[in-house]
């Protein structure tokens, strides 16, 4: 993209009038148009109070309020309260709360080899292509169909070609707000030529509810006996290494302050903190055990508990190393190193160039099919 908005057309929309979601964000600031496309925020909910708030820009979890272990409501993702800033690649750059496509993570050189063809995707981060490109799917308007209070179904049609990947690709991404306080998240994608899918949620997670205060409090569990090691450019080596008496295990909770500094040890000095793959013990003979719990994160401070469950293989998990406290998100909140972790499911980075890990081609007449569960809890002490 150009500098500021330079190569999105955003015509905002007038009035003042709107009422404000339960998290305090005003529906008018995302009500806009960009690159000809209408965008609003969209807000889900259940009848325990939870809600969650998501723009077809990005497909970007913008709110998520849940209750904390005194039944006050408590919204744990970062972001902005405006579309305009979440459309400003260069003065505010984020994956904030985004459906990431067509290639969560890192491939590496952005390079990828199909039916003997090497194709070469940008090289955006450090020499590779990571999140799709310059403008992935974080930066592009889905269409948006909200059938009731709880679902909302984001499409992207993706054009042969979209940041040189191959195919034309329908995506789509739905998010539905379950009565035990989850909420789940599924994609699908097909395409008409060979081309590879990695699609995940990039919300920051903040769960002590005021994210002036960092995550390193937070108790991390991961159900993962190895990790895949990376070189100082964050790509993958192509190796797994084991977890255990190492800063990488969270087989048992551990609280993420505890190493997240500890660059002592070469894996967490060469990510600046933890932003690594973990290979899911919950993923078996190509298939993932939606049933089995991937991750959890717990918050001491507010007793809120996030589990996760997907049927991928990965998650990927960063801790917000480089949030530099120089964006105002959500309240004028500068937020700084820690601020938020995320927790994202997916395949292995770099999975194209690697044959023994877990595919991520898609062939014509084939369906993607990716799910993700966020289900929040209290646990009171």
């Amino acid at each position: 993209m150009g500098a500021g908005m330079a190569a999105i057309l955003l015509s905002a929309c007038s009035g003042n009038d709107s009422k404000l979601t339960v998290s305090g964000l005003d529906p008018a600031a995302f009500d806009t148009t960009i690159n000809e496309k209408p965008v609003k925020l969209y807000t889900l909910k259940n009848h325990n109070g939870m809600e969650v708030c998501i723009t077809n820009f990005g497909g970007r979890i913008v709110s998520l309020m849940v209750p904390d272990k005194d039944n006050n409501l408590q919204d744990v993702v970062l972001g902005y309260d405006n579309v305009a800033q979440y459309a400003d690649s260069v003065n505010s750059p984020s994956d904030f709360g985004a459906s990431i496509g067509r290639y969560a993570n890192r491939i590496k050189n952005g390079l990828i080899t199909i039916d003997g063809k090497t194709i070469q995707l940008p090289r955006n981060n450090f020499g590779h292509c990571l999140h799709g490109g310059f403008s992935g799917w974080q930066y592009q308007v889905y269409d948006a169909v909200q059938s009731n209070d709880s679902t909302l179904v984001l499409t992207m049609n993706s054009p042969d070609g979209d940041n040189n990947f191959p195919g034309n690709v329908k995506a789509d991404v739905t998010f539905i707000v379950r009565s035990n306080n989850s909420i789940d998240i599924s994609y699908t994608a097909t395409t008409d030529q060979k081309t590879v899918i990695n699609m995940t949620n990039h919300s920051y997670f903040n769960l002590n509810g005021d994210p002036n205060e960092t995550i390193e409090n937070h108790i991390l569990h991961v159900n993962s006996y190895y990790y895949t090691p990376t070189d100082d450019t964050y790509m993958t080596t192509g190796d797994t290494a084991w977890v255990k008496g190492t800063p990488m295990d969270f087989m048992e909770p551990v609280e993420v302050g505890k190493n997240v500094n500890n660059f002592d040890y070469k894996a967490i000095k060469n990510a600046n903190g933890f932003d690594h793959n973990w290979c899911l013990a919950s993923y078996h003979d190509g298939k993932g055990n939606e049933k089995q719990l991937a991750a959890s994160l717990y918050s001491p401070k507010t007793g809120i508990m996030l589990e996760v469950y997907t049927n991928e293989p990965g998650i990927q998990v960063y801790s917000g190393n480089f949030l530099e406290g120089k964006v105002a998100g959500k309240k004028g909140i500068k937020y700084q190193k820690h601020a938020g972790i995320c927790l994202e499911t997916q395949k292995y980075p770099d999975t194209p160039n690697k044959p023994k890990w877990p595919s991520a081609f898609l062939n014509p007449g084939e369906k993607y099919y990716s799910h993700c569960i966020f289900k929040f809890g209290v646990v009171k002490q």
